[in-house]
Parts: C-alpha cells; structure tokens; sequence
C-alpha cells in the first residue's frame, strides 16, 4: 500500500534511509516539522557528508548553504551544549530530496571543522562567511578569509555577545581626505516609550466604551 504525503519522498522513509546508509556515522538522525536534520561529531563530519553524496540511496548532489551558529543564549540561556554548530543544506537533484546536515565545533575557544570545498566548491564562500560573521575556522579551505565586513574589522558580528553597536565606526575625515575608522562614540542607552495619554481619544469618554450607547 502507498501512502500518499505532500512530499516528493516521504520525510519518515529519508530518515529511515539515511539512518541506516550513515550507521554509526550519524550522532542522531530527526525528523521535526517535515523536515530531516543528521547530526554529527566533528570526527565524522567529511565522512557523513561524502556519504550523503556518493551514496546511491541519498545523491546529495548539490550543496545549497552553509551557515553558522551561536548557541550560547538558545533557550533563553538554557543551552548547556557546545556553543557554535555548522549546519549545512543538501539537495538531491536525481531523487528530489531534501538533508539538513548539522555538526558542532568541539572547542568554544577556537571552533573549528573540516572544510566541504573538496566534496562541493561551492562550499568556498559559503565557509568563508560562516568564518566572517561566526570566526568559525574551516580546516582545508584554500582561502578562508572574510567575505562581507572591512578587512580590518574587529570580532565577528553575529555571535551573540558582540556589541550591537560594534567596536568601531567609520567616517570621512576632511582633514586626512579619506576614510578613517574611530572607537564608537554612541553611548549605550536603554529606550522606555514615552506613552500620550489623551482625553476622549477616539471618541470615548470616562466609564464608556467606544460608541456605546448608556442614554
């Protein structure tokens, strides 16, 4: 009997599938929202993820994202894990199906993975972001070096404790004739809204509802 699901592969049998293609290879395999997410230690992360290539009941042939994350307030501070994954989609043109492959960086002092760019070059800028806004290291990228802030930025933007307001800013200095950069000069501050309150706004008296009727 087919069961029929409004997905091009039904999401329970991929998670079946992939549990059993990746073995001991995959930490845990999920499948929340539709959607199947493989977990993996960093030891394996190049293994699995060649698996979910090469494999002919997975053919992830095409990477479609790599992006970082900062789990240090996940939960509202409740998170008691690693601090920084990487996670990465996977799409299989042959199959139609869809992977989420996630991994977390052992060390939260200097986190580190092995790069993909040897399984998939398109890998290159993805990593390259994930280290610019992360400081996610990827070992074996050819050229790993920050792709969207100033060379001479300082930190990385997207973890969760840097400084809304950065560390430096930058401005045209009339006198130099050129750009320069300057410690932030905007003071941290906390805004309260500042509430009007109005007599008979809208038409409403004391005691009485909006258009009522009490005569």
């Amino acid at each position: 009997m087919t069961v029929s699901t409004s997905y091009a592969v039904d999401p329970a049998a991929l998670q079946a599938t992939l549990t059993q293609v990746l073995g001991p290879l995959a930490k845990r395999v999920d499948l929340r929202l539709g959607e199947v997410t493989v977990t993996v230690t960093a030891d394996n992360y190049l293994a699995a993820a060649q698996r979910l290539r090469d494999d002919p009941a997975c053919r992830f042939e095409q990477l479609i994202d790599v992006c970082g994350l900062d789990y240090s307030d996940y939960g509202n501070g409740g998170w008691d894990g690693l601090r920084y994954a990487v996670v990465s989609h996977f799409l299989s043109v042959s199959l139609n199906q869809r992977v989420r492959l996630r991994v977390f960086c052992p060390d939260d002092e200097l986190p580190v993975v092995a790069s993909l760019t040897d399984l998939w070059s398109s890998a290159n800028w993805f990593e390259r972001e994930a280290f610019d806004l992360y400081g996610i290291v990827f070992d074996g990228h050819a050229d790993l070096r920050r792709i969207l802030t100033d060379y001479g930025f300082i930190g990385h933007p997207f973890r969760k404790d840097f400084p809304v307001s950065g560390h430096v800013e930058m401005k045209y200095d009339p006198e130099r004739q050129r750009v320069i950069y300057q410690p932030v000069t905007i003071e941290p501050r906390e805004i309260t809204p500042r509430i009007i309150r109005e007599d008979h706004y809208g038409g409403i008296q004391p005691g009485r509802g909006m258009g009522s009727n009490n005569g």
